[in-house]
């Protein structure tokens, strides 16, 4: 997959993509990032990407003739790219987005700065937005970090393990179960017992009753979507007894 990123500030970039598992991912050919600043497109004087708004108002807002040229090149290099605005009238990024995403032959990400983004810009430049959460950031660079990380763990090879992203956290609607390593006792607290006997059926039920537990405890709201079978809603009925209980 190749992903090109338009942004006012590519210095930012370069540690998040040369480290961990998008280094791996672009040194493998896995993945292609691509950034593009959107500067040298401005036609101003002093190139300059930001103006004071029409109407007033605090801060300033990206033009849009440099973000318009800078999109138009990326385009020429990336036909029929999916572009995307990092912005927070955007779909909510989910599990079920990035893997969407990640089906992608390449996208091209566009990150606001400043009070935001010249309308017509978004108008005629972007397929869509997508927003990373409810909150408020300097600009839209941090959130195309975020994208680009989470959609990277869904093209193949790039985690090294088909399970490992099916596996994790939110994947399937839930919280990841409780992950142990050596040693097996340490300062009095053991692993459980039933990670150890080798019975792999009793593990994968014992790993998605604590995902269930933990999902209860810290995101209940998350069950209400998740895909839940008659053995799950049988377990959850089983811990919410136990938490009555305990109550």
């Amino acid at each position: 997959m190749t992903v090109e990123i338009l942004t006012v500030f590519p210095e930012m970039f370069g540690s998040v993509l040369s480290a961990s598992i998008l280094g791996r991912a672009r040194e493998q050919g896995l993945l292609d990032v691509r950034l593009t600043d959107i500067r040298p497109f401005s036609k101003s004087k002093h190139k300059n990407t930001d103006d004071y708004p029409f109407g007033g108002g605090a801060g300033m807002v990206m033009m849009a003739q440099p973000i318009m040229d800078a999109m138009a090149s990326a385009v020429s290099r990336l036909p029929g790219a999916r572009r995307i605005y990092l912005g927070p009238r955007g779909r909510k990024l989910t599990t079920e987005v990035a893997r969407e995403l990640a089906g992608e032959e390449s996208l091209i990400l566009l990150c606001g700065h400043y009070e935001g983004v010249d309308q017509r810009a978004l108008d005629t430049c972007v397929d869509e937005e997508i927003s990373i959460g409810d909150y408020i950031l300097t600009g839209g660079e941090l959130a195309a970090m975020v994208l680009t990380d989470c959609v990277a763990r869904f093209i193949p090879g790039v985690l090294g393990s088909a399970e490992s992203a099916e596996e994790e956290s939110f994947s399937d609607g839930l919280l990841e179960y409780p992950q142990y390593t050596r040693p097996r006792d340490l300062d009095g607290m053991a692993v459980p017992d039933v990670l150890l006997n080798g019975d792999h059926a009793k593990i994968r039920r014992w790993r998605r009753r604590e995902s269930l537990a933990a999902t209860l405890r810290y995101r209940p709201d998350l069950l209400e979507s998740a895909c839940l079978t008659a053995e799950d809603r049988k377990m959850l009925k089983e811990l919410e007894n136990e938490c009555s209980f305990e109550n």
